[in-house]
C-alpha cells in the first residue's frame, strides 16, 4: 500500500505540471509573439497536452480519486476558453450545388522539385480540382506550367507574384468574374499573398490567398529529434515572429476592405497560435463551423495539425467544410461551402 501511495504521489506531481503546462498554452492565443516567444511553442503541444491531462482523469476516475478534478477542470476551462481540436462530428455535410465553393490547397509546387518520385503527381492535382470543381480555388507553392492545364476549365484566374519576382508563386481560379487584383507585400522573405474581387450573384467578394512565413520544418519526428533543440527552437521562434509581422499586415489591410472577405490558405501555424487569431479577428472558420473530426490539413507523421484555413466573413452561412486524404503534397486540400445569407 505504501509502495502504490508513494507511486500516486508521484502521478499526482506529474499532473500537477501537465496541467500547469496545459494552462500556459492557453495564453498562447493572447499573447503577441514578440512578448513571450516561448509561448508560441506551446501552442503547437496544446493537443497534446490535452491528450496527456485527458489520460490523467481516465487514471484517476479509474482509482475513483478526487484527484480527477484537476485535469478535468482544467481541460473545460480550455473547451470555453479555445476552439476544440476535434470535433464530436463524425460525418461530412454534402456542399450543395447552390453553395459557393472554396477551395485552398498548398500543392508543393505540383512536384516541380521532385520530392516525389511519382512524376504524375502534377497531373493528378489537376483532375483532383477539376473534379471536385470549386468556384474559387486558391493555390500555394503554384507552379505557372501548370496554368495552361488549369485556365481551360476556369474563364478567370490571377497568378502571383510576377514572374520576375523570386517568390513562392500564388494562384487564384474562379468561375465568377474577377473584377479586381491585387498583392500584399511581405518584405525579405519568399512568401506573400494575393487577393481578389470577385463578382458573385450581383456582391463583390474579397477573397485573400495567404501563405505565411513558413517554419521550415520537415514533417518527420525523427528528423526534428536529431536537429539541435536551441537551434530548432530559434529557427521557430523566427518564423514564428515573421508571421506575427505578416499577419498584423493582412489585418490591416483586411480592415480596409468593405465587401465580403474569405480568407484562404496555409498559415502555416495552428489555431491556438496568436497569428491565427490576428487574421481571424471575427471571421469564421469554416472547419469549426462544420468541420469533423481533427481536421488535419498537413501531413506530419502521428500528430494531426490544422495549418491550412478557410475563414468567412459572418455575413456568410458555411453549410460545409470538407477534408481531403489525398497524399499529392505536403499538404491536404480543403473546402467549404458557403451562402450568402
Amino acid at each position: 500500500m505504501k509502495k502504490q501511495s508513494f507511486f500516486n504521489r508521484i502521478v499526482f506531481v506529474l499532473n500537477y505540471l501537465f496541467a500547469l503546462l496545459l494552462c500556459i498554452s492557453y495564453l498562447a492565443p493572447y499573447v503577441s509573439v514578440k512578448s513571450f516567444p516561448f509561448l508560441s511553442v506551446f501552442s503547437l503541444s496544446l493537443p497534446l497536452l490535452v491528450l496527456v491531462n485527458l489520460l490523467f482523469c481516465i487514471y484517476w476516475s479509474l482509482l475513483r480519486s478526487k484527484r480527477f478534478l484537476l485535469s478535468t477542470l482544467v481541460v473545460l476551462c480550455g473547451y470555453f476558453l479555445l476552439d476544440s481540436f476535434l470535433k464530436f462530428k463524425f460525418y461530412e455535410d454534402e456542399i450543395n450545388d447552390g453553395d459557393l465553393k472554396i477551395m485552398s490547397y498548398n500543392a508543393r509546387g505540383f512536384n516541380i522539385n521532385k520530392w516525389n518520385e511519382d512524376n504524375t503527381i502534377g497531373d493528378q492535382i489537376v483532375n483532383f480540382v477539376i473534379q471536385e470543381n470549386p468556384d474559387v480555388l486558391c493555390f500555394q507553392e503554384f507552379s505557372r506550367i501548370r496554368n495552361n492545364q488549369l485556365k481551360n476549365h476556369y474563364k478567370y484566374h490571377f497568378i502571383a507574384p510576377d514572374h520576375r519576382v523570386k517568390k513562392s508563386v500564388q494562384a487564384i481560379y474562379s468561375h465568377y468574374p474577377i473584377i479586381n487584383k491585387g498583392e500584399v507585400v511581405f518584405k525579405n522573405t519568399a512568401n506573400s499573398t494575393s487577393f481578389v474581387d470577385i463578382l458573385y450573384k450581383k456582391d463583390t467578394i474579397r477573397v485573400y490567398n495567404l501563405h505565411l512565413q513558413s517554419l521550415k520544418v520537415i514533417p518527420d519526428m525523427n528528423t526534428i529529434s536529431n536537429e539541435e533543440s536551441s537551434k530548432l527552437y530559434e529557427r521557430i521562434i523566427k518564423s514564428f515572429k515573421r508571421q506575427q509581422e505578416q499577419a498584423q499586415i493582412i489585418k490591416k489591410h483586411i480592415a480596409k476592405v468593405n465587401h465580403k472577405t474569405i480568407v484562404c490558405g496555409d498559415f502555416n501555424n495552428n489555431q491556438y497560435s496568436n497569428v491565427y487569431r490576428t487574421v481571424k479577428g471575427n471571421l469564421q472558420d469554416t472547419f469549426n463551423e462544420n468541420g469533423t473530426a481533427y481536421g488535419r490539413t498537413y501531413n506530419f507523421k502521428y500528430y494531426p495539425v490544422r495549418i491550412d484555413f478557410i475563414l468567412a466573413d459572418d455575413s456568410f452561412n458555411v453549410t460545409a467544410h470538407k477534408n481531403y486524404d489525398i497524399v499529392l503534397s505536403d499538404h491536404f486540400p480543403i473546402m467549404a461551402g458557403i451562402q450568402l445569407e
